[in-house]
């Protein structure tokens, strides 16, 4: 997917990144770097594992780089080497899945090489759509090496791999399939940018970016989808509550969307039009206490053991004349909410060991998933930070309460999840959900609209390596069989697997084959059976 363009910079603002890379990635990332030179200063360099690392190290005693750009087993060795940040580019399912196409067209014998971890979701795939794959892994170039000659005395025609193993691969007489394509390189990139971007707001505030996201909100209105009464109220309400600077709490189960609500309210707010005013989000169940008090307050030089030389400031100060979104509000320590509680009163902020009070104009925006009202009464939390917090209240529905959302919200997301892997949804995408509207209704959704949006991903996934296949039930259980778990007996569907086979077994053997394009191979492999067999089906008619 292409990146959105985006302004040039200033060259003494541009990140500097560097490309590490050998054999045929050199090329790749030599391609991609023209993509971004408005940017960035980007310097390619053609070495690997110890030679990498030396270079880098002599040059950095003189010279900047805000982020290296590697990857495999290459990017693996030094990232635990280098005090730079290295992003590590890493393949797509949908990648992998490409490259295993393109290694069936050269041999049904495939193996996969991978550096050190296995990747388990092979043999499912494998078992669903008949492929025959070997899996390796390797740890350093010689056990490769092996590796792949274990495969090649096994019949392996063709291997699949990144860099080193292709090159490999080759060597031995074999097929070698280059795993990585140029959209998981320009992920890479973009990683690497934000990256770079980050530690220059780090820089500038003296701030440790790893445990707030500081950006401008990305999301709106239109994010906050679905034509339920329920949906409606609450756009209604985002768009009210924005025009008023009151805290405003909000309340939802875990993968409601109160993140998203929170980044509509800021956008649809005056105080976030035509100024880029900052939306600054933190979890405050994530992070230590003595860590989350330094970073909401900020602190003074030497205010404690291993604080910052010159002190830093929090993120109230940060997020001035902005908003600050405090998640999982309802974790925050006793201490710290009698702090939180003096800010909201006075309106200024006084940093750990400091003693000036710094003013500061900051909408607060808090999220919880638990009833604070129980904790209040159990003396976890304070009720008059309480009431200060919920000025203006919001309680997100779970996905169960707007199961009339569901059948929308599951298009839109296998679109967008498809677009992310480079294909295009079914012509009959819309009916084929309406079809399966009844299964996804029934199922209680815990994750809510998180839960839903992974679910379509997976099932992204798999449409993208067969997209001759029909979204029905049987299929969807296939893929998540966690969809019945929830399903009454009177109402419940046929076991994943068993229902999957059902369905193949159903289809003539003629239809299947016009579905392949005449393809026998094609269709034998989706139905299970021998090309003999499929030749026999279509004679018995």
């Amino acid at each position: 997917m292409r990146r959105p363009p985006q302004p040039p910079l200033d060259h003494r603002d541009k990140p500097v990144i560097w490309t590490v890379s050998v054999s045929r990635l050199f090329d790749l990332f030599r391609d991609i770097t023209l993509e971004y030179d408005d940017l960035a200063t980007i310097e390619p360099i053609n070495l690997g594992f110890d030679d990498a690392v030396r270079h880098i190290r002599e040059r950095m005693a003189t010279e900047r780089c805000d982020a290296v750009i590697a990857a495999g087993s290459n990017g693996a060795y030094l990232k635990g080497r280098l005090s730079v940040p290295v992003i590590i580019a890493k393949a797509s399912g949908y990648d992998v899945m490409q490259a295993l196409a393109r290694a069936r067209r050269i041999s049904p014998d495939i193996g996969v090489v991978t550096y050190q971890d296995p990747m388990p979701e092979l043999a499912e795939f494998a078992a669903t759509f008949g492929f025959q794959i070997a899996q390796r892994t390797y740890a350093t170039e010689e056990d490769a090496r092996a590796q792949i000659n274990e495969l090649k005395a096994a019949g392996v025609k063709a291997v699949v791999g990144a860099g080193l193993v292709t090159d490999l691969a080759e060597e031995a007489g074999l097929a070698a399939v280059f795993v990585y394509s140029a959209t998981a390189i320009r992920r890479a990139f973009d990683d690497a940018l934000e990256l770079a971007r980050l530690t220059q707001i780090e820089s500038n505030r003296g701030r440790r970016t790893v445990v707030a996201d500081t950006l401008r909100a990305r999301h709106g209105l239109h994010d906050l989808r679905g034509e339920s009464e329920a949906m409606e109220a609450l756009r209604q309400s985002v768009v009210l509550y924005a025009r008023s600077p009151a805290t405003v709490l909000i309340q939802g189960e875990t993968g409601s969307g109160k993140e998203l609500v929170a980044q509509a309210i800021h956008r649809e707010s005056p105080r976030s039009l035509g100024a880029n005013r900052p939306f600054i989000a933190i979890n405050c169940g994530a992070i230590a206490e003595s860590l989350l008090e330094s970073e909401l307050f900020g602190h003074e030089d030497g205010a404690f053991t291993g604080a910052r030389r010159g002190g830093h400031a929090g993120l109230f100060e940060a997020a001035n004349h902005g908003t600050l979104f405090l998640d999982e509000i309802g974790e925050m320590p006793l201490a710290l909410q009698t702090r939180l509680l003096r800010v909201l009163e006075e309106r200024e902020v006084v940093r750990v060991g400091g003693t000036r009070p710094i003013a500061i104009h900051v909408r607060i925006i808090s999220a919880t998933h638990c009833d604070l009202e129980q904790r209040i009464r159990e003396g976890r939390f304070r009720a008059d930070l309480f009431y200060r917090l919920a000025v203006l209240r919001l309680h997100l529905p779970a996905l169960r309460e707007r199961a009339s959302d569901i059948p929308g919200l599951a298009e839109w997301s296998l679109k967008n999840a498809l677009a992310a892997l480079g294909a295009r949804p079914h012509p009959n995408l819309h009916a084929e959900i309406i079809a399966c509207a009844p299964l996804l209704r029934r199922y209680d959704w815990p994750g809510n609209v998180r839960e839903l949006r992974n679910l379509a991903e997976r099932l992204a996934l798999f449409l993208a390596a067969e997209p001759l296949q029909a979204l029905t039930p049987a299929f969807v259980l296939g893929v998540a069989p966690e969809l019945a778990q929830d399903a009454s007996p009177a109402t419940a569907l046929p076991a994943p697997a068993a229902a999957v086979a059902q369905q193949r077994e159903e289809e003539s053997a003629s239809a299947v084959l016009a579905r392949f394009g005449g393809r026998r191979d094609a269709a034998a492999h989706y139905l299970g059976i021998s090309r003999t067999t499929l030749w026999r089906r279509l004679r018995a008619g």
